[in-house]
């Protein structure tokens, strides 16, 4: 098997396979690559579907074969069919009806043979572009052979079946569960999601288990609309609770004090502006504060670094930032620092997570 996700979460991700996939083994980085894992697993493949920081579960199909015109032999072409099978039984609720091949000189007749052999095997139409079952054909990357991964998905595993309401300024939802699973939730949490968007780090959240109380605050009424469009779809509305409000405001803190709270200030690219963040990032350092329990966590995810950093000083009685990790996504360079509280907060643990 191999896991694709976002650079820079490796550690995380190994974390999930740990809790999620016991009888996963040899767990080890793929040669060349920062975002990919390979291990060995036996028994049902379902459980992949549901990890929850990952981008995309394959299989791998290794052949010792000198050059990908063999892959199409009698001896190892029903190999790549039935592994496509499986997709099919694996996605029954939305099983793909279409194909794309993923390799280098994809336009070559020997990959256009290839290619018109999978669609004539397993009844899915080649489409270049939009196919949803996915073969990536590659060299081995340690050794002579060739591979030919299958996504074991119809869609990358970060769209997430319950975002049924767009919101431009979203969070990518395998970093909101990356920022889930470092906040270490806990069953008897409440939990504020303050500047929630379109609510994915608080789904997220909610779907990763229960909490004693979870409410969401944004000041754009459009956003929290979707947030709760998205809740009803992810089966959670029931347990959130959902405002349309200012941090500033002392609504959402009625339901406090918190064991953890999650924020995602607006970038100043598709929300938001940056002239006003140094302000904003300042208030919500503050507010958590105001609204956090003793023993409190807090999770922030900024694209304003050094904003933030200065904040950060600024409020060096209360905050400390201890280590950073960096993840890279379309363009984005996202780090995630682990800060503990100090001063009158003693003990308080926070999670910072910069883009």
């Amino acid at each position: 098997m191999e896991l694709l996700f976002l650079p820079g979460l490796d550690e995380v991700v190994r974390e999930e396979i740990a809790d999620r996939l016991p009888d996963a083994r040899h767990v080890s980085a793929v040669s060349g690559r920062d975002d990919s894992l390979k291990f060995s697993l036996r028994g049902s493949l379902a459980p992949l579907l549901g990890l929850r920081t990952v981008v995309a579960p394959f299989v791998v199909l290794r052949f010792p074969v000198p050059r990908p015109k063999s892959l199409s032999s009698p001896e190892y072409f029903p190999v790549i069919t039935e592994a496509v099978q499986e997709v099919v039984r694996l996605n029954r609720t939305r099983p793909p009806v279409s194909f794309r091949i993923d390799a280098a000189g994809r336009d070559s007749p020997v990959m256009r043979a290839f290619a018109d052999r999978v669609a004539h095997a397993t009844g899915l139409r080649h489409d270049e572009e939009d196919g949803e079952c996915v073969l990536r054909v590659r060299r081995a990357p340690d050794s002579d052979a060739w591979d030919v991964l299958v996504r074991l998905s119809t869609l990358p595993l970060s769209a997430r079946p319950w975002r049924v309401e767009g919101y431009d300024a979203a969070v990518n939802a395998t970093v909101a569960a990356a920022m889930i699973r470092l906040s270490r939730p806990r069953p008897g949490d409440r939990v504020a999601n303050l500047m929630c968007g379109s609510g994915t780090i608080l789904i997220e959240r909610m779907l990763a288990g229960p909490a004693a109380t979870a409410v969401g605050v944004d000041v754009f009424e459009p956003a929290v609309r979707a947030a709760e469009a998205n809740a009803v779809a992810a089966g959670v509305a029931g347990r959130i609770e959902l405002l349309v409000g200012d941090i500033m405001g002392s609504g959402w803190q009625e339901h406090g004090p918190f064991d953890c709270l999650y924020a995602d200030p607006p970038w100043g690219d598709k929300s938001g502006r940056h002239s006003d963040n140094e302000q904003l990032h300042a208030a919500l350092l503050d507010r958590a504060a105001a609204a956090a329990r003793p023993g409190a966590r807090l999770v922030v995810l900024t694209h304003e670094i050094n904003i933030m950093e200065r904040c950060l000083r600024r409020a060096a009685d209360l905050w400390a930032l201890e280590s950073q990790t960096r993840v890279f996504q379309k363009g984005h360079h996202p780090r995630i620092g682990h800060v503990r509280a100090g001063g009158v907060w003693g003990g308080q643990r926070v999670i910072l997570c910069c883009c």
